[in-house]
């Protein structure tokens, strides 16, 4: 008999922004996260930890890019300062305020202080060397992903699917110290044989939309309404959103897809909207932090949502405690609903079931400030609950391996389901782009050398599904399309000079200066024998 499952998964990814700007776009984001998201996440799952010996049920994708920033010298040192610069604010405005003001301002003190702690202190600056221990003590599982977050359907060639995956593998590995198991589909976009590059690079279970396993309308993160953190969010209703032929497929089960050994878990759709929701999920309690506005003088946080109509002008003061209080309340219903959706399976189908809750990570602590707290008093209250048994991705595949397979349609969990939030008419012109490039690369990749190693990088840095992204929510249209430039300037840079031999070296120097991730990276991998067959 299955035992009924909870399997809490966090997608953690930035775009590349090393040396590229700050604010309001650029470094500053990965800043922002570090000090509101990853610290205080990390925190948590010390303490939940210490408490107890088992899994804390929870699969953190730390994308392979995300992964080298925050392993990278200059990224951590800039941080430092960036910290330094918020404690140094939140104590000015302790001194400035009085009343319920001073108490916020020591609130934010406090927390910023207990990051500097944690940071420098407790984990001596390697966050990603604490989730790694964190994985070998045996608490949580770490997941990889795509090399830069290539939206791997558009890519069209296999070479550049397959260099991808493979790159982020091998940084993951190198990064963490093991083999990862699970693997977050950027975007959670798949299409038909997908799953066979992920079983030669030894993944055994990807996640995707729930759409995807159940059929019918595209549902979830795919028809708007939804927070989108660190670039904004997005309530704008989708129009004629994807819909196929019902299945009999559920969430509440694994599959192997296809005809692969690799199996799929889909996302429950009630515990999701939930969480994301803009409109009806928690973070849209009045009473919690308000995101959008900030004192004019220190940038610090002061308000509360108040009301989903109400405008900044006439937003309430917050409190935090009040706040804190309804975070307690907000994770034991999350419980139940957990309950509710185990128990409704149970009943229908006569076994237990799964519930896989999926979350962008960036959501806890950066947009809802509270929501670290709510994740730490879901884990701590599910973990005592003797009907629920937490688990991580592979851990529950290899218990209860599945059954049954399915086939899976071409989909994503982007705006309507499919791919028009990368492919439309903002962002057409990028996709020929990177065909061309990556049709070049396949005669500058066959050999292991310093230039075809950067050139490598630029290739995976201008795929990286970010830019298409904010050209088409036109969060940071501009910036992305510079971005996207950039780096298709350097690649044709680069190839220009390993064809003619003209001024390599200082190319080189000026490249590896500003675009340094994967230190080990295999150019080579792009033409292997496989993805030539394939490709």
């Amino acid at each position: 008999m299955r035992a009924a499952s909870v399997a809490l998964v966090l997608h953690s990814h930035l775009p590349y922004c090393r040396l590229a700007g700050r604010w309001p776009h650029g470094e500053e984001w990965f800043h922002e996260a570090m000090l509101e998201c990853y610290l205080p996440l990390l925190g948590g799952f010390r303490r939940l930890a210490r408490e107890t010996p088992g899994s804390l049920g929870i699969t953190l994708n730390v994308t392979p890019i995300l992964a080298e920033q925050m392993g990278d010298p200059l990224m951590n040192e800039h941080f430092r300062d960036y910290l330094a610069g918020r404690i140094a604010r939140a104590e000015s405005d302790v001194a400035r305020f009085d009343g319920q003001r001073r108490e916020v301002a020591s609130f934010h003190l406090d927390r910023y202080r207990a990051s500097q702690r944690l940071y420098l202190d407790e984990v001596g600056g390697d966050v990603v060397g604490a989730l790694a221990a964190l994985e070998g003590s045996g608490h949580i599982e770490l997941a990889t992903c795509a090399a830069t977050h290539g939206y791997l359907p558009l890519l069209g060639d296999e070479r550049a699917v397959r260099f991808q995956v493979e790159t982020g593998v091998a940084s993951h590995i190198r990064n963490f110290g093991r083999r990862p198991r699970a693997f977050w589909l950027p975007e959670c976009a798949y299409k038909p044989g997908i799953e066979d590059v992920l079983a030669d690079a030894g993944i055994e279970v990807f996640f995707v939309e729930t759409h995807l396993i159940t059929g019918g309308q595209a549902r979830g993160k795919a028809l708007g309404d939804v927070v989108v953190p660190i670039h904004g969010e997005s309530r704008v209703p989708t129009t004629h959103p994807m819909e196929m032929p019902v299945t009999d497929g559920t969430t509440f089960r694994a599959y192997h897809v296809g005809s692969s050994s690799v199996t799929v878990l889909g996302r429950n759709e009630r515990s999701g909207k939930q969480v994301w929701s803009a409109s009806h999920g928690y973070p849209g309690d009045p009473v919690y932090r308000e995101f959008h506005k900030k004192d004019d003088e220190s940038g610090l946080h002061y308000w509360r949502v108040t009301g989903d109509k109400v405008d900044l002008g006439e937003k309430a003061e917050y409190d935090p405690w009040l706040a804190a209080a309804v975070a307690t309340d907000h994770a034991k219903h999350f419980q139940g609903v957990v309950r509710d959706e185990l128990s409704a399976y149970r009943a229908g189908a006569g076994e237990d079931g799964i519930v896989m809750a999926s979350y962008d990570t960036e959501l806890f602590g950066h947009w809802w400030l509270e929501g670290v707290s709510w994740l730490e008093q879901v884990v701590r209250g599910l973990a005592a609950d003797p009907a629920v048994e937490l688990t991580t991705a592979s851990r529950y595949v290899e218990k209860e391996p599945p059954a049954h397979s399915i086939t899976l349609p071409e989909g994503s969990w982007g705006n309507g389901g499919d791919h028009r939030t990368w492919l439309n008419e903002d962002t057409a012109w990028t996709w020929p782009e990177l065909e061309t490039r990556g049709r070049r690369a396949a005669a500058l990749f066959a050999s292991d050398t310093r230039a075809s190693r950067q050139l490598a990088r630029e290739l995976l840095l201008m795929q990286s599904s970010d830019w298409q992204f904010l050209m088409t929510t036109g969060q940071a249209r501009d910036y992305a399309i510079e971005r996207f430039r950039s780096h298709m300037e350097r690649f044709d840079s680069l190839a220009g000079a390993m064809a003619g031999g003209d001024g390599l070296d200082a190319l080189l120097a000026e490249y590896e200066a500003l675009d340094n991730p994967f230190a080990d990276i295999d150019p080579r991998v792009f033409v292997h024998e496989k993805a030539q067959a394939r490709g």
